[in-house]
């Protein structure tokens, strides 16, 4: 049985800062789907601040307050005064967490923000050719987000089993410092150009400097983020990522490639 319990945030009398970057390619609903966090967001003690662009990213003085940045923003382009700002306040311990193209997806022109986040939208394989009808569902296909071992145990996923979804289905490439809590399979269908089946990261963190960030590749509208585990994922992400979260940084299986991946703990405090 999937338990879709959030824990509650660290130190939540506090007040902590919240910063929505959202932007990019409507199709991604970036308002309708960073709305749909607010309210949460609030109700564990952050004030949130939503920007309509990265330009923000430049205020060195502001970032230097941020606990958390959420990234709704694809298919956008960042100015390097800007990913420099946004690096420096991760690496100095502002967490970041997002989902689909908002995060995996957002500045192509900077290979440096690849590096930063650890993982870039590929390509979402869809439905055989007779049956696209130049829409966003052509990319819609059912597919299961399959939890690793160590996602039983982690803050972020324990309570949550494999669940299926039809929509896109990221294929990403990622690099071996990612810590994978959950994949997805691309089959070969009889279609495809490909010869064997390739497995993503579905979810995944990252420590760089003193920042987490968390990134969660479903998400592509609103529908998708209403989905009670996807919800509930991202919910617990943000929390996590967040500078002061109680919520230690996990045991995770696996890294980008399927390696044994090291144990980073950053609190002793165990999620409630």
């Amino acid at each position: 049985m999937t338990d879709q319990t959030t824990p509650a945030a660290a130190d939540a009398g506090a007040p902590r800062t919240a910063l929505v970057v959202r932007g990019g390619w409507d199709g991604h609903q970036p308002v309708e789907a960073t709305n749909l966090f607010i309210p949460f967001l609030e109700e564990n003690g952050f004030t949130v601040r939503i920007e309509e662009s990265p330009a923000i990213y430049a205020d060195a003085e502001y970032m230097a307050t941020v606990d958390l940045i959420v990234q709704c923003n694809t298919m956008n382009t960042i100015e390097r005064p800007q990913f420099e700002g946004l690096r420096a306040a991760i690496e100095a311990g502002t967490g970041m967490a997002g989902w689909h193209g908002g995060i995996a997806d957002s500045y192509r022109n900077e290979s440096d923000y690849l590096t930063l986040i650890g993982g870039q939208f590929g390509c979402h394989p869809g439905k055989h050719p007779d049956e696209r009808k130049g829409e966003q569902a052509d990319n819609y296909v059912p597919y299961t987000v399959n939890m690793l071992p160590a996602a039983a145990e982690h803050p972020i996923t324990a309570g949550i089993s494999d669940f299926d979804l039809v929509t896109e289905q990221y294929w990403v490439l990622s690099d071996d410092l990612i810590d994978v809590l959950a994949t997805t399979t691309q089959k070969v269908r009889e279609w495809d150009p490909w010869h064997r089946e390739v497995t993503s990261p579905a979810l995944w963190t990252r420590q760089w400097g003193e920042g987490r960030i968390f990134v969660s590749t479903p998400g592509h509208r609103v529908e998708v983020l209403e989905d009670p585990n996807v919800r509930t994922l991202i919910e617990r992400g943000m929390l996590w990522a967040a500078r002061g979260s109680a919520m230690p940084y996990g045991e995770h299986g696996t890294t980008g490639r399927g390696t044994t991946a090291h144990t980073t703990t950053t609190t002793t405090e165990a999620a409630r």
